[in-house]
This record gives C-alpha cells, structure tokens and sequence, in this order.
C-alpha cells in the first residue's frame, strides 16, 4: 500500500505513525505532505508537521550562531598566534621571561569564553584587571634565576588557568557543576590539542623535508612563525571545538580515565615497592623528593580527571574502587613527602622552594582526605557520587588562591 494512504489510514494510531517514519524517515516525510493537503484540520498532523520541521528551523538558527562564532573565534585564533609571535621575539632578545608565552594563549581562550557566555561587569572587570596586573607584575620582576622568580613563573600558569576558569563558568563560578564541567573542559581540550598537535607535527616534518629536496632549510623560519603562530591558534580552534561539543574529545575521555586510572595504580604499586625494596629515602635524597612529589601531582591529576568522568550514575563500578585505591596510595605519598619536607625545613632552614613545596603538599594533603572521605561514604551507600565531586570543584580556587600567593608574594619576600 502507497504510504501517503497509510498515513491516512494510520491517523488516530500513534504507534504506527511511528513505525512508519523509523522504517523509511525520507519517504514519510516525502508522503507526509500529501497527507496533510487532504487531512489539513488534523492535529495530529499538524503535530508531525512541527516535529518534522522543527529541526530545519533549529538547524538554520544553530548554523547561524555557528558562524558567528567560528568568525569570532578565528579572529581571537590569528590574534594569539600573532600576539604569540610577538612576544617571542621580545623573549629571543631577552628582554622579558618566556612565560609571558602564556598570554600569548590563555587571554584569548577567555576572551572567546566571555563571547559564548557574557558574564556580568563585575566578573568582566575582575578579569580583565587581573589579567593586567599579572602582565604588568610579571614583567616588573627582575630577568633572573632565583628560587622565588622561578617559582613565580611556574605558579604563574596555574593563577592564570584559574582566571580561564573563572571566564569559562561566567556567573555560575559559585556553582560545582559548572566547575565540573571547565574540569571535563579541560581533559578534553588536552585529548583534542594533543591530536592536533601530532598532526601538525607530522606536517612540518613533511614540510620541512620537502623543502629540503630543493635545497632550502627552513627549519628555523618554520618554527618561529608558522609553528609558534599554529600552536597558539590551534589552542584558540581547539576550545571552541571542545565547547561545541565536539564528539571526538567527548566520547574518547571518559575511557582514557577509566584506562589510565588502573594503569597508574599498577605503576605506582610497583613503584612503591621497588622503592622500598632499595630502601630510597626522601628525608635525605632531596631529588627523590622531588621525584615523589611529581608522583603525586599526576596521580592527584589522573585521580580529580577519573572522578569527573565518572558521570553521576549511583551504582558502584571497578572504576571508583580504583579511584579510591589511588587516592589512598597517593595520601600515604603526600604523608611521607609532607614529613620529609618538615625534616629539611627543621634541619635546613627555610628557603622558598621548601615553603612552595610544603604549602602546596598541605593543601593536596587536605584535598585528598576531603576526596577519601566522600568516597568512602559513597562506597557506604550513604551519599551519591556528587558529594565526591563537591570534593574536588569546592577546593579547585584554593589551588588558584595558592599559586596566586607564590607569584605575587613570594619574589617580595625572599628578594
């Protein structure tokens, strides 16, 4: 039978309606209208009407704010490989540091965030006054290598990728959820980066290579303006791709987690082991120290980037058990670090490297038992998954907090 006759045959069954459009959606809608010209007062027609023509409309008004915003963002993209470009050669001549790179970069991710989502003046203002304070500050600071300006310039990053986090959660900074997804954001973004940056790799080599058929080396060309000018673009296309949603980066993070998340457990058990197999002490050896405490900075990654992507579902899986295991091994490191720190600092005295690295030790060590706690209620079936994600977004300004105090206070204080 002609399906234009069974959809008019079909006008009062629902169901067949819809087996009808899942079994052949071009020619349902191809008969539809037919249907519609000798049934015009049906409403249930007219409810199909909108729902088949409802994704036209959706589509016309999405493409629209598409473009919009992919002008926006490849303007913001030739910007920052510009500004990128500029700043390098201030740095080859050495007349500022090369961590003012970073403005090279993070200013126009926020910058393009503030576009997608206006937040009030106060945010606006605070992140506008913040970004140029710390570029002024930066670049007040003496040219050298003392402990406190290296500091500075290591904490430097973390205070700025605070401000793109607080450019990425607009008016809702209050909010976890919204927290939770700049985290998601981010893992994402560096999936996303990643690939691209491979790619772009294998390009230059071809580049390069070819050129060289010729007779040209232009290495050196290359990487200061293309590669510097790409790298910093790309980081521009690569967060408006990941804040549209882009599938890739979406689909393939949430199984790096959960394959990486055992991988490290593994690695860090035998590394523990071996460690005391050769009876390695950090309360003597000051670059096992430093070793241990890197240790723990990428489990405490690997750990806050498995628990974002471990969703809201409230059944338990191996996966938050692997989690917990994770966050208990890198408690018992950050304990034993926290107390060979405190041994130096009481045996040698107090220099800004012993302070950085004990300020930020506690405030791990604080976070992680805040994050086994809630996972250990959660594990009790006495409060969902939430509560453990409260604990990590509640306490991500205090890491922002805290490298803002070593960039701005410490080259002060140990001048």
């Amino acid at each position: 039978m002609d399906i234009n006759n069974m959809i008019i045959k079909n006008i009062a069954d629902h169901n067949e309606l819809e087996r009808l459009f899942r079994e052949d959606p071009k020619a349902f809608k191809k008969a539809f209208s037919h249907a519609l010209e000798q049934n015009p007062d049906s409403p249930v027609l007219a409810v199909w009407y909108e729902r088949l023509h409802y994704k036209e409309t959706a589509n016309t008004e999405k493409d629209f704010l598409l473009q919009k915003d992919f002008l926006f963002m490849g303007i913001l993209a030739i910007l920052a490989g510009i500004t990128t470009r500029i700043i390098f050669h201030f740095v080859e001549l050495q007349a500022i540091a090369p961590i003012n790179l970073a403005f090279g970069v993070l200013p126009f991710i926020a910058a393009y965030f503030v576009y997608k989502n206006p937040p009030k003046k106060s945010v606006l203002y605070c992140l506008a006054v913040l970004f140029l304070i710390s570029g002024f500050y930066l670049n007040m600071l003496p040219l050298n290598y003392k402990d406190s300006i290296i500091l500075a310039y290591l904490h430097l990053p973390i205070f700025l990728w605070g401000l793109v986090g607080l450019a990425f959660t607009g008016n809702e900074y209050g909010k976890g959820s919204t927290r939770l997804a700049y985290l998601k954001f981010n893992l994402n973004f560096f999936i996303l980066y990643a690939s691209m940056a491979i790619s772009g790799m294998l390009l230059a080599a071809v580049t390069m290579q070819l050129f060289s058929f010729v007779g040209l080396d232009i290495e050196e060309f290359y990487f200061r303006n293309i590669v510097l000018f790409g790298a910093a673009a790309i980081a521009i296309v690569t967060a408006y791709l990941v804040s549209r949603n882009l599938k890739l980066a979406k689909n393939i993070a949430p199984y790096i987690a959960k394959i990486f998340s055992p991988l490290v457990l593994v690695t860090l058990l035998v590394y523990l082991i071996t460690v005391i197999w050769l009876e390695k002490n950090p309360f003597l050896d000051r670059n096992f120290l430093i070793a241990f405490n890197g240790i723990l900075l990428g489990v405490l990654v690997v750990t806050i980037f498995s628990i974002t992507e471990s969703g809201s579902d409230e059944k338990k899986n191996i996966s938050d058990y692997i989690n917990f295991a994770l966050i208990f091994l890198a408690l018992i490191i950050d304990s034993v670090a926290l107390s060979a720190i405190l041994f130096r600092l009481s045996s040698y005295g107090i220099t800004p490297n012993r302070l950085a690295v004990l300020g930020v030790n506690i405030l791990i060590w604080a976070n992680l038992i805040w994050i086994m706690l809630s996972y250990m209620r959660f594990l009790q079936n006495k409060t969902g998954p939430s509560t453990i994600q409260d604990a990590v977004t509640k306490y991500l300004p205090v890491y922002g907090i805290w490298a803002a105090v070593v960039t701005f206070t410490f080259p002060i204080i140990f001048n």
